[in-house]
């Protein structure tokens, strides 16, 4: 991930997979308001599980880029066994791919054994949770740069990810809860679209803040700035571009929501449009019985007046 391409692959994939649950979480709730249950996971009607082996492809070729094709010598090692410090990032992200390796793959397994495993799908979204956790923590005590620009990015990528996590963990207590879902949804989508731009801020020249540069440390390129001001005007920057994209990603989450609400949610409201003609049709029915009720009774209280009248007589 330590470079161009690796941050944007990784962010195209968290991309990929938050629409994929912002679509589905949305589609579900306008579909079935009343009964809405979110999910760790969404099955397809073909392949059951082809979310589950896309992230299970994604993380095994991520493992395989930092591990084994990205190294030199095609292997993170130095000569003598040990992991040089030059590699460490490899290996810190190599591990948060195998979070989420494992997450899928207990995920597939969990769902086969759904009839003998009643908490089989809270026990997914604790794996679930569990891979956000290891992210937000090897993202924490990165081998890398924690005050320059990077630093900065991975902050703000930081609290994104803890959206992800609290969210996740809110669904163990909170399945049937809308918001929690749209909103860890959004946060990986925003987890996709933040690394992307640090993809192409942080490795690309023409992008770099003024009075910063690009400068190879250990065979891994790191931005410094000369000065301690244009490191403040670059955080600052890093600061806007974070609160320019996350209204972008707040009005696209609400747009997304009305547009789907408009697709699916009609037979929803074709459904209460009904129910209120029903209803208004059986008052009209009703009506008549209801007037008719009065007469009976006058002609009741009539005959109870002749009677009387008559043992007068």
């Amino acid at each position: 991930m330590g470079s161009l391409v690796g941050h944007v692959l990784s962010g195209f994939a968290l991309l990929a997979l938050g629409l994929w649950h912002l679509f589905n979480n949305i589609k579900l709730f306008c579909l079935h308001p009343n009964t809405f249950t979110s999910s760790p996971w969404f099955p397809m009607s073909k392949l059951r599980h082809l979310e589950l082996y896309l992230i299970m492809f994604s993380s095994s070729a991520s493992i395989s880029m930092e591990l084994f094709i990205g190294p030199r010598k095609h292997h993170p090692f130095d000569s003598d066994g040990t992991i040089p410090s030059n590699h460490l990032h490899n290996f810190e992200h190599s591990s948060i791919s195998m979070s989420f390796l494992v997450y899928a793959v207990f995920a597939i397994v969990l769902d086969q054994a759904r009839p003998r495993a009643a908490a089989s799908e809270g026990l997914t979204i604790l794996g679930a949770a569990a891979a956000f956790t290891q992210q937000l923590f090897l993202f924490h005590f990165h081998s890398t740069d924690h005050m320059g620009v990077e630093g900065q990015y991975h902050l703000i990528f930081q609290l994104i990810i803890c959206v992800s996590l609290l969210t996740t963990l809110m669904g163990i207590a909170l399945p049937k809860s809308f918001l929690v879902s749209f909103v860890r949804s959004s946060s990986i989508t925003f987890q996709g679209v933040w690394l992307i731009l640090m993809g192409y801020m942080l490795y690309t020249p023409s992008f770099i803040p003024k009075g910063c540069f690009i400068q190879d440390e250990e065979r891994h390129q790191v931005v410094k700035c000369s000065t301690e001001e244009a490191l403040h005007r670059a955080k600052s920057l890093i600061n806007i571009e974070f609160s320019w994209l996350f209204v972008t990603n707040t009005i696209f989450s609400v747009m997304l929501y009305l547009i789907l609400h408009r697709v699916y949610g009609e037979k929803v409201e074709y459904s209460s449009l009904t129910t209120k003609y029903q209803t208004e049709q059986d008052d009209e029915e009703q009506q008549p019985f209801e007037l008719q009720s009065p007469q009976k009774m006058s002609f009741v209280q009539m005959g109870k007046l002749v009677v009387d009248h008559g043992d007068k007589m």
